[in-house]
C-alpha cells in the first residue's frame, strides 16, 4: 500500500522566505510490515549479497552470550501480532502468556566468549533507484546497513554499524541463507522484515540552527497562533515549525537532523568536512507532536498494532541518525543518538 504525507498545514516559506536557503530534500522510507526480496529495498529483508563474499561481523570485545534468545524475539512478537488480530482487547490465550513468561532473558549461548566474533544483523538494504535522497561512492547503486545487536560498543556503549556499498549488477550467485546472532542484547535492536514504499519530501532546517532573527520571528509566530488557539478554545489546530514544517519523523534517507533532545551537535567527518545524515533510524513513525506527518493511508488505523512501530526498532532514545560525508562517502561514518 502506497503511503502519502499530507500537505503541509502552510506554506512556511510564504511565511518566512528566508527559509528557502535553509531547504533540503529527503526521503520517508515508510516501512510496514512484509516479505520484501533479495532484490528490493528493505528493512531486515532478505540482501542481494553474492554467496562468496564473507558476511560481516562484530570483534568488538563485549559480552556476546548473555541476553536474549534471537528466535525467542521473534516468536514473541508473531505471539503478540496474532493476539492482536485475533482480539485486541483480549490479549494472549493463558497458554500463550505461559509461553511468553518463559522468553526471558539469560546466559543462552555460554560457549561464546566475549572475544568471539558475532555475526551482524542485517537491517537495511536500499537501492538508489528506488531513494532520490541517496547517494554513495561513484557507480554504487546499493547500500547495505549491518549493526550488532547489542549496544555497548566503545566507551559511549553504542552499537557498531557497517555500511557496504555495492554494484548491484554485480552481484551473481546471491546468498540464501544468512548467518545470525544466537542472542541480542535488547530486543529493540532487532528489526522486523518490512517493505519500503519511499516517498521524496521537503525539509527545513533545525529550528536550532537558523539564524537568530530568523528563530525570533518564527517564534512570535507561534505565540500569535496559540494564542488564536486559545481564544477560540481549539486544541486541535495548533501549528509549530519544528512538529510540523521542519523535519519529518520516522525513517528516512538524507534531509536533515532534528536536535529535539539535545543541543545541536557539530557532525564533522575525519577530513574535516561538515557530514550529512545519510540514514535515521526512529522508533515510531510519528510522535504526540508530529501528528500532522501521519500518512494519509495510515489515518483512520493510527492505534492499530504496529502501524506506528512497523520495525520494532528502538535504540538510544529512539532516535539513530548516520552520518556520511558528501565529499566522499567512503570516509568513515558517524553516529549520533537522540
Amino acid at each position: 500500500m502506497t503511503r502519502t504525507t499530507p500537505e503541509r498545514p502552510v506554506d512556511v516559506e510564504a511565511l518566512f522566505p528566508e527559509l528557502g536557503l535553509y531547504r533540503r530534500t529527503g526521503t520517508r522510507l515508510h516501512p510496514r510490515q512484509g516479505s520484501p526480496k533479495a532484490q528490493e529495498s528493505s528493512v531486515a529483508g532478505p540482501f542481494l549479497w553474492p554467496e562468496t563474499e564473507a558476511w560481516p561481523v562484530c570483534t568488538a570485545v563485549h559480552e556476546k552470550g548473555r541476553g536474549h534468545r534471537l528466535s525467542d524475539v521473534r516468536l514473541r512478537r508473531r505471539i503478540l501480532d496474532e493476539a492482536w488480530r485475533r482480539d485486541p482487547r483480549s490479549g494472549p490465550t493463558d497458554e500463550e502468556r505461559e509461553t511468553l513468561a518463559g522468553l526471558e532473558p539469560g546466559l543462552h549461548a555460554p560457549e561464546l566468549r566475549d572475544t568471539d566474533p558475532i555475526p551482524l544483523l542485517a537491517a537495511a538494504q536500499l537501492f538508489a533507484g528506488d531513494i532520490p535522497d541517496l547517494t554513495g561512492p561513484e557507480g554504487c547503486d546499493l547500500l547495505q546497513v549491518f549493526w550488532c545487536p547489542f549496544e555497548v560498543h566503545g566507551p559511549e556503549r553504542t552499537m557498531d554499524v557497517v555500511l557496504k556499498w555495492r554494484r548491484s549488477q554485480d552481484v551473481r550467485n546471491v546468498l540464501t541463507r544468512f548467518p545470525e546472532p544466537v542472542v541480542v542484547g535488547r530486543r529493540e535492536c532487532v528489526p522486523d522484515p518490512c517493505v519500503l514504499d519511499p516517498e521524496q519530501v521537503v525539509e527545513h532546517e533545525y529550528v536550532g540552527l537558523l539564524s537568530g532573527e530568523l528563530q525570533e520571528r518564527i517564534d512570535a509566530w507561534e505565540e500569535g497562533l496559540l494564542d488564536a488557539a486559545e481564544d477560540a478554545e481549539d486544541d486541535e489546530s495548533e501549528i509549530t515549525y519544528q512538529g510540523d514544517l521542519s523535519i519529518p519523523p520516522g525513517w528516512k534517507v538524507g534531509g536533515f537532523a532534528s536536535w529535539h533532545l539535545t543541543d545541536p551537535a557539530r557532525i564533522d567527518c575525519s577530513c574535516g568536512t561538515p557530514m550529512r545524515p545519510l540514514l535515521t533510524v526512529s522508533s515510531g513513525e510519528w510522535d504526540g507532536s508530529s501528528k500532522s506527518w501521519v500518512p494519509l493511508e495510515d489515518r483512520d488505523r493510527m492505534r492499530a498494532r504496529r502501524v506506528n512501530d512497523p520495525t520494532g526498532v528502538y535504540v538510544g532514545r529512539g532516535l539513530l541518525r548516520i552520518f556520511t560525508c558528501p565529499t566522499d562517502p567512503t570516509h568513515p561514518h558517524r553516529l549520533s543518538f537522540q
